[in-house]
């Protein structure tokens, strides 16, 4: 199979795969050789890409995976490799969105309380896929 994943900054993965886990508005999908096509909604986690017997993990904030003939897109948000994460940049983003979501609702708009809410989001996936990433490494 092939899988192609496409953020707005780059492509994160371009190549064949042997399977594919991935978290969908219906629960967690695995995809194997000769799936059926499919058009699903993609939820933040932890996507699971397995190839040759070595797993990949690749945090996503959501998006959508279509597959036609054996052919994999996910189109995200945002999505970033395990080895890519800094897990210091990561727990510095949850605190600064921490301390930006205390604030009082009056002092902040709207927006910015959604936007402190994603980064605050992203950076917890971020640090789950990096803490397991990390915990895996050191049980081998």
């Amino acid at each position: 199979m092939q899988l192609k994943v496409v953020t707005p900054e780059k492509v994160i993965y371009d190549g064949e795969i042997d399977e594919l886990i991935i978290p969908t508005v219906t629960g967690e999908i695995a995809v194997l050789p000769h799936h059926i096509d499919l058009l699903t909604q993609v939820v933040p986690g932890e996507m699971t890409i397995k190839h040759k017997g070595k797993d990949q993990h690749v945090a996503v904030t959501g998006g959508f995976l279509q597959i036609v003939d054996g052919v994999l897109t996910l189109l995200s948000d945002y999505a970033v490799r395990s080895e890519e994460i800094d897990a210091k940049k990561a727990l510095e983003a949850q605190k600064r969105a921490e301390e930006t979501l205390k604030k009082k609702k009056e002092d902040l708009t709207e927006r910015d309380f959604a936007v402190a809410q994603a980064d605050m989001r992203r950076a917890i996936l971020e640090l789950k896929v990096a803490n397991k990433r990390r915990s895996h490494r050191t049980q081998l």
